[in-house]
């Protein structure tokens, strides 16, 4: 497509840029200044729970049991920052994370060109981070995160990390405050775990935007996103695997999801102020396609800051309804159906409560636990349903963490 060879272009002269200049101190002898950065965390966690397995979101491809692990929470990122001009900077990220073929091999998380117009007006292209919700583009930086991780509930059905497209920002003063306003445009690059096999959202088009208000300690934002997913999740292929009939989405075409929209739509409110800080959000998910439920969902938290320790105390739900097809399946497939779209049911509740620590200016140890309460039909979004009967919707999760920078 003419998009990903221009966007291939201004990423290879973004580098074609960089590389003469390594090493050099910022705008030294007038070359470009270039400053390198990274972030990490060391984090472990178990729950109480095998018959289901919990994931910080559905780009894991398993999750946590009673068996503690560092694999969910733990990950390194570096970052380039080039500043070509006053005006034109460069920027590359790269994570090592577990993914969803089950590895911590590197990926491009971001690299893009920003070029600041005027102080009001920015435009970047190239690799961006996924901004589908409020702090949505720094949840894998955990030291700028007050709490282990982003709530699963609410971020769990995330699997869009980062796009290749454009973006354009504006700001403006307003009442006393600051409306900053942003618009996105791109297409998805990556894959996502679906149960057993990968599924590749690679030309899937995302585009939308969001409004925020700035006013001294309290920030306010509306998002709206949409993606249009390109290509079919493979689950031809994991009902053949189950002894079903191939083909089997032409005998319950409702169930595709290729060629259809899903739309996210949020609401969110942080205030940050002395000790005290509140973060509140809500969203509503809604698909085309039946193979997904519907949900709305949301959290709010609260801490305290006692000199350098933060506890927090946060609580978190979603829920989704179930869909009913148009067109009943084939009396043979009914039951196969049913099941296929309970997975996507999602009726919990979560309590958590945990502390913060910032033992140095670039260190912080957190712990915390969260006490997980739905019904046994809530299965979205964790992994491993092998043995759903003996799933009862209830879990508690323990989180150790160390956040880092550098």
């Amino acid at each position: 497509m003419l998009y990903r060879r221009g966007l291939t272009l201004v990423l290879a002269w973004a580098l074609a840029a960089a590389l003469p200049c390594l090493g050099e101190e910022d705008g030294a002898a007038g070359r470009p200044g270039v400053s390198l950065k990274g972030f990490g965390t060391l984090g472990i966690a178990r729950s109480d729970n095998d018959s289901v397995q919990f994931v910080r979101d559905l780009s894991s491809p398993d999750g946590l049991s009673r068996n503690w692990s560092g694999k969910l929470d733990s990950l390194l990122g570096l970052q380039a920052n080039i500043q070509l001009s006053e005006q034109t900077e460069g920027v590359m990220q790269v994570v090592s994370r577990y993914r969803h073929d089950g590895t911590y091999t590197p990926e491009v998380t971001w690299a893009f060109l920003r070029h600041d117009v005027s102080p009001a007006l920015s435009l970047r292209a190239g690799r961006l981070g996924t901004e589908f919700y409020m702090l949505a583009d720094s949840r894998l930086v955990g030291y700028a995160n007050l709490t282990v991780r982003p709530p699963p509930d609410y971020y769990g059905s995330l699997v869009f990390s980062y796009i290749d497209g454009l973006d354009v920002s504006a700001t403006t003063p307003l009442a006393g405050g600051l409306l900053r306003g942003k618009l996105f445009a791109g297409a998805s690059p990556e894959k996502t775990p679906f149960v057993n096999n990968p599924w590749d959202l690679a030309g899937s088009l995302l585009v939308g935007g969001h409004v925020d208000y700035l006013r001294g300690p309290w920030q306010f934002r509306f998002g709206h996103s949409q993606i249009r997913f390109e290509n079919e999740t493979p689950m031809n292929a994991l009902v053949e695997s189950m002894g079903g009939p191939p083909g089997f989405l032409s005998y319950v075409p409702e169930l595709s999801v290729a060629g259809k929209s899903s739309r996210f739509s949020s609401l969110g409110m942080v205030y940050d102020e002395g000790p005290l800080q509140l973060q509140l959000m809500l969203s509503q998910t809604r698909h085309e396609s039946t193979q997904y439920e519907d949900s709305k969902a949301g959290y709010v938290i609260a801490a305290y800051r006692l000199g350098q320790v933060a506890p927090y105390l946060g609580y978190s739900q979603v829920k989704s309804s179930a869909k009913t097809l148009a067109s009943p399946p084939p009396a043979s497939l009914a039951l196969l159906t049913a099941s296929l779209m309970a997975q996507t049911h999602s009726d919990q509740h979560t309590l958590f409560l945990g502390g913060r620590w910032d033992l140095q200016p670039n260190l912080a140890l957190k712990a915390q636990m969260d006490w997980i309460r739905g019904t046994p039909s809530s299965l979205f979004p964790f992994r491993g349903e092998d043995t759903p009967a003996a799933w009862n919707g209830n879990m508690s999760v323990f989180s150790l963490a160390m956040d880092f920078v550098f």
